[in-house]
């Protein structure tokens, strides 16, 4: 039989439309059934808080569960290859974070391709660090940091949360940007490196603001410099380390991501609320409390962060020479 070619048109025109019209469907009615963020750090680190916060809200605005699953270990490489193996339904969610521009560097065989396997939704905040020395300690700024470090090559003991840590690499950068020889000293993390830290046993750290800035505000331990491109209102009269050694910025930040293949709808519905969120000024105030700064943008906008964060700290980590085991 053949068909009027108005009719043919038609046809061919609804047929063209249903896939579309069936994946925004898809993204109207989700979330359907409660919906998993896996952090692959234990509760209490600044992952999981930053995923419970935003769960919260993604909870309240949209009606489901968001769920937060720990799943530790490997520096977040064992949850984000469970996400990656999940359906990519915008049911299985992946905490980010700069472990992963590390990571992508740190291992030689990962079980799955972080940029080909994980779509970026949306970024949430960057955590500024501090590069702060026990108060004891005779440098009072960075410029008599370095040069008490060159006239004592080797002698100044950094502390770090352990290999590969943020607080090991953003010391590295130091290390070549200054021209000074500091001794990493690891840790089996933050905590007790920053008990040392205090104690006087170790001299200097890069630590994050949030774990360190009671300490700071005690008089416990002496900030130097923060690690930003600017300063930061939570210490307003502390300069930046970029003031006095040229080109220096170190950041580390956090988002959300979805397995491959995630419906694009899907996708740009998270992205809305969790851009919702962050200008929402009670969530602003919230993250700001625990010294975070919030960091909206599009999903493009997250993925070229990580693109260029990855790089930048692959480049430290092959010149230093940073191994994993």
């Amino acid at each position: 039989m053949k068909l009027p070619r108005r009719q043919f048109l038609h046809l061919a025109a609804g047929a063209i439309a249903m896939p579309m019209v069936s994946r925004l469907a898809i993204a109207e009615a989700y979330p359907a059934r409660p919906v998993r963020i896996i952090v692959g750090f234990a509760a209490g680190g600044a992952a999981d808080i930053t995923a419970r916060i935003i769960g919260q809200w993604l909870s309240e605005r949209l009606g489901q569960q968001f769920v937060i699953e720990n799943r530790p270990g490997a520096a977040s490489n064992i949850a984000t290859e469970a996400v990656v193996h999940a359906p990519a339904d915008g049911y299985t969610l992946l905490m980010l974070s700069s472990s992963h521009a590390f990571n992508a560097t740190l291992y030689d065989r990962l079980n799955y391709n972080f940029f080909r396997d994980i779509v970026p939704v949306g970024s949430i905040t960057q955590v500024p660090s501090v590069m702060e020395v026990n108060s004891a300690f005779q440098a009072k700024t960075v410029p008599e940091f370095v040069a008490y470090a060159k006239a004592n090559p080797g002698k100044i003991n950094m502390a770090s949360a352990g290999p590969g840590a943020s607080t090991h690499i953003f010391g590295e950068l130091f290390k070549m940007t200054a021209g000074v020889d500091l001794v990493p000293v690891h840790y089996r993390g933050s905590g007790p490196a920053l008990t040392d830290l205090i104690g006087g046993q170790v001299q200097v750290m890069f630590d994050p603001l949030p774990s360190s800035i009671e300490h700071i505000r005690a008089g416990k331990l002496r900030p130097l410099a923060v690690t930003t491109a600017t300063r930061l209102e939570a210490l307003p009269n502390v300069p930046t380390v970029g003031e006095f050694v040229p080109g220096y910025e170190a950041i580390l930040w956090q988002g959300v991501g979805a397995p491959k293949n995630t419906p694009a709808e899907i996708v740009d519905k998270l992205n809305r609320e969790i851009n919702a969120a962050l200008a929402n000024p009670r969530m602003k105030a919230r993250f700001a409390d625990l010294g975070y700064m919030v960091h909206p943008g599009s999903p493009a906008d997250f993925e070229k962060l990580i693109a260029k964060e990855t790089e930048k700290w692959g480049r430290v980590i092959r010149a230093a020479n940073i191994k994993v085991e």
